[in-house]
């Protein structure tokens, strides 16, 4: 019998197939609700079976949840717990800082300075802040170790602010925001950035957060970092909560919910959302015929998480004890987001006329109430006591995550012409009439005189680090652990392995072919067998480790698991066994390059959010690094992440048989673009050893001058070949700089060129040095550039030196000095565009020319891939002779006869490179 056409159990949640063991009981059950409908009608029936469910997931019985509940508090205010504080004391500093952090913004905006700014955001949110300041959020000092705070971008005036009631900042710093350079306090630059950056207020802001979309990823991959601290009982987090402040439109972005299910799955009962609900996103409404806290209390409880609602103010709590028949919560559920934000841009009488008089029920509700009453029915995200109940929940919530919606006004307190406008974002200013509405709704001692005196700089108001307001929150911060933001860069010593971790790498593959891939895979497992070192060592995989040949961390190192292996693996009997633990050291996080991304960012930023060094050693398809998450690696910098990103089956040419989607060409051109990302493309596994030994030492060695808050980034191969035993007079410092002699050309008598080639390139060169001697009498010097980005930096920092002092004596760029030591031409290879190279171009002193892979991917064997690029060996002798031809030492018709010689024309003629493995 097909239940579904019986009505029978639902199919949402509940099994379809389980047999009514006792029917005469469950018609009884039936009949009661019946009963319950024809007494107390539809309204009192659906309340009673909302408690019955409520009650049902409480005893863990298998019912489904209810994606979407009425618009109202979840927190009745009969669970309300007791709030600790003084309301009034909190209120009247909350006030002064709302002003001053209107004034950051506003004083901004003075004439010759025009900086920007956005005052509405912090305006709705400070209520939030405040909560959490006074009462939830741990500072470094606790002795849980503090927590994780990512504040929202925008907000950052109110932030400032705060810290100057708190005596951490002055207002001369404040009249410094967005004036990092231009504004000097006793002669040196002082002023204060933009957004949350930590690299440019490092004291202070510890979560970059305003490329909106990062901060909800990046503070899930922080909570779930801290869990995998604990697990592996490298520190205990067990008091450590992270707490991430959104935007209702910043939901909006993919990468805000695109991690969801990770921290549901992992039960990061450690990790607090705050959705600031002000209905508007940077333009207008987020959902302006829907109600986005509904869209997204659907979405957060399908995707498992608690879901907490403050919607409504305490002032609503007695219209709502009247609503017997459901009247007034209907309305609320009916009236669309649109609506809400013009009737806060209208009064009271508007709303009593265009809300509650949608319904003679609800007109009748508040016919005694006057329309500045009806004003003043605030929304729940400006009640202390409503916020203060929704933390408190969440922070004794476990076995989920929680986000708690919070509905608010954008531009709340600032006056009639920003609140609830469509504009409010963009207002950056106020006028005369604007800043004394303002002072007297903060109660704000400061007269007309003095607002008149200079309207466009009104003053700060601090009342003194006497004044009892003042210590109560100084109190408040200290019980709590220090204050908040709050960046440390303090940590524990970290022994660094000794050169026996590097023989590996450095004595060659012998007779085996093997890719630099491999070979680093070597010299990692080498690092992680380190008694000291190894456990610092953190592999990031998106779900490629057995194409990079790092199943054999699997049995050994095992994959991190917050529930451990709980199923019988299908190759347990295999020696490369795929393992699961608990306390497992990799981080696979799936087919999840984002996700990854902000696993780096929280590893790698562990020295300074937990005091605990971590090395992060991300992997991934080098075409899906800096493309894909471009974004995450900028936040990553910012925050100033430490680690090594690896660009595996690099190259367009190299890794071509799975054709355009996977050949990278190009990301040694985007990595450039990140200052703190020092980019190397090794063509030997002894360059990688060398690159990773300094890396290390540059991150957490004695300090040599150099930025220790960088990013290491190195492509790999997936092309076997003999790796070469690291020679004996290797020039490690030019390897470490971006170029080295590998290999001087033979002394045949004939002309002179110089060959540049990186990465998979190198033997290409090599091949290219040998056609050249045997087939045209010209010798070759064949260089090994290890990083072209680096040497453009070299080269760009001597021109700048001159720059700012043009009589000095000129510093030579590295790339010139080195190739002055050589004689004719030079031409450049590499397995990328031919911009990749050419970033050396101006700083070469010879006739320069460059080969590349420009152009989309294609499918086909390696050898004739390079042959159509017109990048191997061949293409190289040909274009050294080219170069010998413009520069008047051979006749041109040599070229001719060499591109004719080696069919440059064919691709089926190309032979440099192997086939083997160069599909993935």
């Amino acid at each position: 019998m097909d239940n579904r056409n019986q009505g029978g159990p639902i199919l949402n949640g509940l099994p379809s197939q389980v047999p009514d063991i006792d029917p005469e009981e469950t018609e009884e059950w039936l009949a009661s609700l019946d009963s319950l409908i024809d007494e107390g009608g539809r309204t009192r029936a659906r309340y009673v079976m909302l408690r019955m469910l409520e009650r049902s997931r409480q005893k863990q019985i298998g019912v489904p949840s209810l994606t979407a509940t009425d618009y109202v508090n979840t927190i009745g205010p009969e669970n309300e717990p007791w709030f600790p504080g003084d309301e009034e004391v909190e209120r009247r500093y909350r006030r002064w800082n709302r002003w001053n952090a209107a004034m950051v913004v506003h004083r901004a905006q003075r004439p010759g300075i025009e900086v920007g700014g956005h005052i509405s955001t912090y305006a709705s949110s400070a209520t939030l802040y405040e909560v959490g300041l006074n009462h939830f959020f741990r500072g470094k000092d606790h002795p849980g170790g503090g927590d994780h705070i990512f504040y929202q971008g925008h907000a950052s005036p109110g932030m400032y602010a705060r810290a100057f009631l708190e005596g951490r900042m002055s207002a001369e710093e404040l009249d410094g925001f967005r004036q990092q350079q231009s504004h000097l306090i006793d002669g040196k630059p002082a002023g204060l950035p933009s957004y949350p950056h930590p690299r440019q207020l490092e004291h202070f802001w510890e979560h970059p957060t305003v490329s909106m979309g990062l901060g909800p990823m990046n503070a899930i991959a922080q909570a779930q970092f801290d869990k995998y601290l604990h697990n592996r009982g490298i520190k205990d987090t067990s008091q450590q909560q992270t707490w991430a402040f959104l935007g209702d439109g910043e939901l909006d972005e993919p990468e805000s919910r695109g991690m969801l299910h990770v921290a549901a799955y992992e039960e990061l009962d450690n990790l607090n959302f705050v959705i600031n609900c002000n209905l508007q996103r940077l333009d207008g409404p987020v959902r302006g015929n829907g109600k986005i806290i509904q869209e997204l209390e659907a979405y957060f409880r399908g995707a498992g998480w608690n879901v907490i609602k403050v919607v409504w103010g305490r002032e609503w709590d007695a219209l709502l004890a009247k609503d017997r028949d459901g009247a007034l919560v209907n309305l609320m559920n009916a009236t669309p987001d649109g609506d809400y934000q013009t009737y806060k841009g209208e009064s009271g009488g508007f709303v009593r006329d265009n809300f509650f008089g949608r319904d003679p029920r609800t007109k009748a509700m508040v016919e005694n109430y006057t329309d500045e009453q009806i004003w003043q029915l605030k929304r729940g995200g400006h009640d202390y006591r409503k916020v203060y109940a929704a933390y408190k929940a969440a922070f004794e919530h476990t076995g989920q995550p929680t986000v708690i919606l919070v509905k608010t006004v954008k531009g709340y307190s600032l006056g009639p012409h920003f609140e609830a406008r469509n504009a409010t974002h963009q207002m950056k200013k106020m006028t005369i009439d604007d800043l004394k509405l303002a002072r007297d709704h903060f109660q704000i001692p400061i007269s007309d005189k003095e607002l008149e005196e200079n309207p466009k700089l009104p003053p700060y108001y601090h009342p003194g680090p006497d004044a009892p307001e003042i210590k109560y929150l100084q109190q408040r911060r200290a019980e709590l652990g220090g204050y908040s933001p709050e960046r440390r860069s303090t940590y524990v010593d970290l022994a660094l392995p000794g050169d026996k971790a590097y023989e590996a790498g450095r004595r060659g593959s012998g007779k085996q072919t093997i890719a630099t891939t491999m070979g680093f895979v070597r010299v990692l497992k080498d690092l992680m067998r380190d008694k000291e070192f190894g456990k610092r060592i953190v592999p990031i995989i998106p779900d490629e480790a057995r194409t990079f040949g790092m199943d054999s961390f699997f049995p050994t190192a095992k994959i991190y698991n917050p529930h451990g292996q709980n199923y019988i693996s299908v190759d347990r009997d295999l020696f490369l066994a795929y393992k699961e633990a608990m306390d497992g050291q990799l981080l696979h996080v799936g087919i999840n390059e984002a996700g990854a991304t902000a696993a780096l960012t929280a590893v790698g930023t562990s020295y300074a959010t937990h005091g605990q060094p971590m090395i992060p050693f991300y992997i991934f398809y080098s075409m899906f690094g800096f493309q894909r998450t471009g974004d995450f690696f900028w936040a990553a910098g910012d925050q100033m992440a430490r680690g090594f990103v690896l660009g595996a089956t690099a190259g367009r040419t190299t890794l071509v048989a799975e054709g355009l989607q996977h050949g990278d060409g190009h990301s040694h051109l985007l990595s450039s673009t990140y200052p703190s990302v020092i980019s190397y493309d090794p063509a030997y596994v002894y360059e990688i050893s060398h690159i990773v030994k300094d890396g290390l030492h540059r991150m957490y060695g004695p300090d040599d001058g150099r930025d220790p808050n960088v990013l290491y980034y190195l492509t790999m191969y997936n092309e076997p070949m003999v790796q070469p035993a690291e020679p004996e007079d290797l020039d490690v410092d030019g390897l470490l700089r971006g170029m080295y002699l590998l290999k001087k050309g033979p002394d045949n008598g004939g002309p002179k060129v110089q060959l540049l080639a990186s990465g998979v390139g190198v033997p290409w060169a090599l091949e290219a040095q040998e056609l050249l001697d045997s087939d045209w009498g010209v010798s070759a010097d064949v260089w090994s550039v290890t990083s072209w980005t680096e040497l453009r930096r070299d080269g760009l920092a001597a021109d700048d030196a001159r720059l700012l002092n043009p009589k000095a004596e000129p510093r030579i760029p590295y790339v010139t000095e080195k190739l002055l030591e050589g004689e004719g031409p030079v031409v450049a290879t590499s397995d990328f565009m031919r911009a990749v190279p050419d970033q050396i171009r101006q700083y070469v002193p010879n006739h320069f020319t460059s080969l590349g892979t420009d152009g989309y991917a294609i499918s086909d064997t390696r050898p004739a891939a390079r042959r159509y690029y017109l990048v191997d060996g061949p293409s190289m002798a040909t274009q050294a002779l080219i170069s010998l031809a413009d520069t008047g030492v051979i006749s041109i018709d040599k070229a001719a006869e060499a591109a004719k010689k080696y069919q440059l024309d064919d691709p089926r003629a190309g032979a440099s490179g192997s086939t083997e493995g160069a599909g993935a």
